[in-house]
């Protein structure tokens, strides 16, 4: 695989405050051993989870077909994985605090931006026969009940239906995200941006 999209090196970016003091290479390390002995210091890390999950889901099959047609495909399938690898590595960063209710005015709960953008990427990687470039979250989820707008690009595997993985990948980010979080969301846009010619994992194959 080129050196340019290897997704380890990519994450590299998020060593030091964003990891709790831990580096990729020993997240990476920690993964290779089953988790085991469980680590606290990792375990309790917000960024370290995000980070556990973007490795995570770097070394399943999907990401493996990904891998051979950037290695073996054109200089643009190339840019597109250094790109969707650049995503995840800004995901992991905390970003804005999104607020929860609780009955008790005197407590203050929240989630992480980059929690909700970590748990939307993984929805819509899971629908099957797309894999999520970009998440953002658009408009002021600090405050409840303020409008916003989630905004997905995807990679499509050929031959299948764009308008109907797409609003297959709406429907599910849209109720995860009902489920999940209070966020008022008035609308989930899905673009998809680029069109794979190698066959990817569809929700009938399974």
């Amino acid at each position: 695989m080129n050196d340019d999209v290897d997704p380890e090196a990519t994450l590299d970016g998020l060593d030091g405050a964003d990891l709790d003091g831990h580096t990729i290479d020993e997240l990476s390390e920690y993964l290779d051993r089953g988790r085991e002995p469980r680590d606290p210091s990792i375990e309790d890390s917000p960024g370290c989870q995000l980070a556990l999950d973007a490795l995570l889901r770097l070394r399943t099959q999907t990401w493996a077909l990904l891998k051979s047609e950037a290695a073996t495909h054109s200089e643009h399938d190339r840019s597109w994985m250094h790109a969707v690898l650049q995503n995840i590595s800004l995901e992991a960063h905390a970003g804005r605090d999104i607020p929860l209710r609780h009955p008790d005015p005197e407590v203050r709960l929240h989630l992480t931006e980059g929690s909700v953008r970590t748990l939307i990427r993984g929805v819509g990687d899971d629908v099957g026969g797309a894999i999520i470039g970009r998440v953002r979250l658009d408009g002021d989820v600090t405050v409840l009940d303020a409008p916003v707008t989630v905004a997905i690009t995807a990679s499509a595997a050929f031959g299948n239906n764009l308008e109907q993985l797409s609003q297959r990948i709406r429907d599910r980010v849209t109720a995860e995200l009902a489920i999940h979080t209070e966020l008022n969301v008035t609308a989930v846009d899905v673009t998809i941006i680029d069109i794979h010619t190698q066959r990817l994992m569809r929700p009938e194959d399974s």
